[in-house]
């Protein structure tokens, strides 16, 4: 469940794929690293495709378009992100060393492409005013099934305070969901659960969450912890932000309980 595979001679960290490992994850996910000059093309006859800029300066070129995308880091700047559908070419050109997070899964649908900019994703704030801000968090959507019917897949971003907890109370869900963590310093940790079991996460590491295990996280104190959220919509039952509460926790969700 947990990986923090190397990257391989193409500057690839694979991260689940759809026939092998973490195959549960019904996803194809890898972060591709570009050197200032490197470029990525991706052109898909059967799955539907997003890259997400992690960090660096890139190109996006589709369709005719090209469109520039600049993040410092995941922890300075909200993302850039290109979605398109199957049968559609994508070329990523680095004007300066890049990492994006491209993330794919079967759809025959055909949709128009987005490009996503940091003012069109939305952020939200969860935990603020709940037991004494302990899981206090920053939860940025680029897109779900609300603004993004037509795809099979779902993704976002969290950004999670030193020594706070983030999805939490614990909660479950059928669809397959991804977790892809980065750290404000590169010795920074943090510790992922899934149901009964639990995984020291590091940087550059990530989590693969069965279906219907209950999920929470936890970020060392003094380290800013990161992570993108990649989940699979199932067939008849796409991901509408439903969240099933661990019923030993489930008070929690309704309560302003204070220690």
């Amino acid at each position: 469940m947990y990986e923090n595979p190397e990257f391989n001679e193409k500057g690839e960290k694979i991260l689940c794929q759809e026939t092998g490992k973490n195959s549960q994850m019904l996803m194809d996910v890898r972060v591709q690293r570009l050197k200032e000059g490197e470029k990525v093309r991706i052109l898909e006859q059967e799955k539907e495709t997003a890259i997400l800029l992690l960090a660096g300066k890139v190109v996006f070129a589709f369709e005719g378009k090209k469109e520039t995308g600049t993040r410092r880091s995941v922890f300075l700047d909200k993302p850039y992100c290109l979605h398109c559908c199957c049968r559609r070419e994508m070329i990523v050109t680095a004007l300066e060393d890049s990492r994006l997070l491209i993330q794919q899964t079967g759809n025959p649908s055909v949709f128009d492409t987005v490009f996503y900019t940091p003012e069109m994703c939305t952020l939200q704030e969860f935990g603020k005013e709940q037991w004494e801000g302990t899981a206090h968090r920053q939860v940025l959507t680029v897109f779900d099934y609300e603004n993004a019917p037509y795809s099979n897949m779902v993704m976002g971003e969290v950004f999670h305070k030193p020594g706070c907890w983030s999805s939490y109370p614990p909660h479950f869900h059928p669809q397959p969901e991804l977790y892809y963590y980065e750290f404000d310093k590169p010795q920074g940790f943090g510790v992922g659960f899934v149901g009964e079991e639990c995984f020291r996460v590091e940087n550059q590491s990530c989590l693969a969450i069965t279906p219907m295990h209950a999920h929470q996280q936890v970020a060392a104190p003094g380290y800013r912890m990161y992570y993108a959220w990649l989940i699979r919509h199932l067939e008849g039952d796409p991901w509408r932000k439903t969240r099933i509460v661990d019923p030993a926790h489930e008070w929690l969700d309704h309560s302003d309980y204070q220690t």
